[in-house]
């Protein structure tokens, strides 16, 4: 309970320091939104009276508190471009979001555990080093050019999908899941290779151990030996890098959504920043590392289902 309690607190003070920071990066940095939105021909007296209907005229540390508090509540502001609560405008994209980073994790665990436990118990097969000769090719390619390839294989040539051509979940829900598995393999594939990699090492690491000898010395089969012992304990790297890498994909996704042209949390990130809308760049980066953390705090309670020892360490 301890060890939850401590997690859950140090998640807490992690999301409101970077709710600070961003707060505090966006009211330094250069570029005014009353500018921005009445150009620079605007005179003095119309600038000042729409700093004081927009709030930036008080101090920095009242803006911000009252901030965290209506962030709290559901109330992210009104976007200075669009004039929209940023809640409305959030709210789909958030979707969109959610989708290509769960098909993107979900296809990673597919692809790497099985392949990872199977290249691992055949590794001096010749498919198993024809797996490691895949795993370094994916790993040398990054994600945006796999979805380049994607793109003029499956859309221009074999024209299995429409480049660019997205569709929302409302119109066509079967046309939009096509759409978005085909830019999930685009990040999966590296993180996949990698994956693969991490455990096949890390069960061929477990099975030179002392406690796997006495284990075959016991009368148990490969199989036993393998899923009941030297798996559960081969995991816990491959546990910490998978959460890693789903923290990365809601953090990094923002590339491929330019790459299919899926308008996404990346696109309305851009233009928000470029528009100097900080309302809805502030909401987004917040939304962004508070499911960052949420995914390393889910790992980290994890840790003692998979090896009771951690928990005792931590006690």
């Amino acid at each position: 309970m301890r060890y939850a309690i401590r997690k859950l607190v140090t998640m807490i003070l992690t999301i409101l320091m970077v709710s600070l920071l961003v707060f505090l990066a966006f009211s330094i940095i250069p570029g005014d939104p009353a500018t921005q939105m009445l150009g620079t021909n605007a005179t003095a007296q119309k600038l000042e009276a729409l700093r004081a209907q927009m709030g930036l005229d008080r101090p920095l540390l009242i803006r911000y508190l009252e901030w965290v508090k209506n962030f709290i509540s559901g109330d992210m502001g009104i976007s200075y471009s669009y004039h929209v609560p940023v809640r409305q405008m959030l709210y789909d994209k958030l979707g969109i979001m959610l989708t290509l980073t769960g098909l993107s994790f979900l296809l990673i665990v597919l692809l790497s555990i099985p392949l990872g436990i199977l290249t691992a118990k055949y590794y001096d097969r010749y498919f198993a080093k024809a797996f490691d000769v895949l795993n370094q090719l994916f790993m040398a390619i990054p994600p945006f050019f796999i979805g380049i390839l994607i793109t003029y294989l499956f859309g221009l040539l074999m024209h299995l999908f429409t480049p660019g051509g997205f569709v929302s979940y409302k119109s066509d829900p079967w046309g939009y899941f096509l759409y978005m598995l085909t830019a999930s393999f685009s990040i999966a594939l590296p993180k996949a290779a990698m994956s693969m990699r991490l455990l096949k090492n890390s069960v061929l690491s477990e099975a030179k151990l002392d406690y796997v000898r006495t284990a075959y010395s016991r009368g148990n089969r490969t199989n036993q030996v393998l899923y009941r012992h030297v798996l559960r304990n081969a995991l816990i790297p491959v546990v910490t890098f998978l959460g890693m890498t789903l923290a990365d994909i809601v953090a990094g996704s923002i590339v491929i959504e330019q790459v299919f042209s899926i308008p996404g949390f990346g696109r309305l990130l851009i233009t928000s920043i470029s528009n100097r809308d900080y309302p809805v760049a502030q909401a987004i980066i917040v939304i962004i590392a508070f499911l960052v953390v949420v995914i390393n705090f889910i790992v980290d309670s994890l840790y003692p289902l998979i090896d009771p020892r951690v928990k005792k360490d931590e006690q």
